[in-house]
């Protein structure tokens, strides 16, 4: 069998308009391969094979818009049936459920420990260097970063920095996260964002320059293959969409080194990586994202060059 196995959450549920997915999906197609598609769920090991009860999907066609959005049929894909596949027979099974990391993507990663062919990201490299700690191996590139879940310990280092960003170490997308400063309302503030320090969280020094934007560079094996600016909506310190493309300059260029080998070494294929005022803050490996909205923005094809370098071992 030829293609790709994607592995998401539901169909419907996509925002076909946006999803970086899709994305890789749309590009998969236009290489002439079938697309597959299955959730967690539909996965099973048995007789020492992984099988999947995927379905084959068409792509509807799509046209960029004025902004990072596509324009999309509101029915975005045709279903071609439904079939129980070897894993293995795939060329390549992207792994694009949303995260957090919990019991149901850690124990989808231990099936495709054994799927027999590529997957990306690796399970091995996402259980080992968890997005949300993997900038703590290169503090010289962070902010100042404080992890735990005491909330008098996390109030002393919001003293120290003034205003801090506090974040769940298992959240994602913008949820529960906290802008938390040096005034009497912080450890009331902070024990909410521990649970009562039941929960870990990750604090790390607000940079003021966010209001001018956060880089997304995206990395594929290692190497810088694009890059966006996007900026918080108004009265909202979180990240909004891509605006703009993003110059590359010497702060970027040393994350990027720094981080290649550690990501190519854990089979890492596809990484976004946040800047912010030329600081490392995040790194996003378990289902990153904005290659789509920045194509859509930039008339770029980074979803084509991903795929195309997965399947043919060159960039293009």
């Amino acid at each position: 069998m030829t293609g790709a196995l994607f592995i998401t959450d539901p169909l419907p549920g996509l925002q076909a308009d946006i999803d970086a997915s899709i994305g890789l999906m749309v590009a998969t197609q236009d290489l002439g391969l079938d697309v597959w598609t299955c959730e967690p769920e539909e996965l099973a090991f048995a007789d020492g094979r992984v099988r999947a009860r995927a379905r084959r999907i068409r792509l509807r066609p799509r046209a960029a818009g004025t902004d990072h959005r596509w324009i999309v049929d509101a029915t975005w894909f045709d279903d071609l049936g439904t079939a129980v596949v070897d894993v293995a027979s795939f060329g390549l099974v992207h792994l694009r459920i949303d995260p957090p990391v919990d019991a149901r993507y850690l124990h989808t990663t231990y099936l495709l420990d054994h799927a027999g062919t590529r997957v990306i990201n690796h399970p091995e490299g996402i259980r080992a260097l968890h997005e949300k700690l993997i900038a703590l191996r290169f503090p010289e590139l962070c902010p100042p970063t404080y992890v735990g879940t005491d909330p008098h310990a996390l109030r002393s280092f919001v003293a120290q920095v003034g205003t801090a960003v506090v974040k769940p170490v298992d959240g994602f997308a913008g949820h529960g996260v906290w802008l938390v400063r040096d005034d009497p309302g912080a450890i009331a503030l902070l024990e909410s964002a521990t649970y009562g320090g039941r929960r870990q969280v990750i604090a790390q020094q607000y940079l003021a320059a966010v209001a001018q934007g956060n880089k997304r560079l995206f990395l594929l094996d290692g190497e810088l293959v694009g890059a966006v600016i996007r900026r918080p909506a108004a009265g909202d310190f979180r990240i909004g969409p891509p605006v703009a493309a993003a110059e590359i300059d010497d702060h970027d260029r040393a994350i990027v080194a720094a981080l290649g080998p550690e990501l190519r070494n854990h089979g890492l294929a596809i990484a976004g990586v946040d800047v912010i005022d030329g600081r490392l803050i995040e790194v996003n490996v378990t289902c990153p994202g904005g290659m789509h909205k920045t194509d859509a923005l930039l008339g770029t094809h980074l979803s084509h060059t991903i795929v195309s370098h997965l399947f043919e071992g060159a960039l293009v």
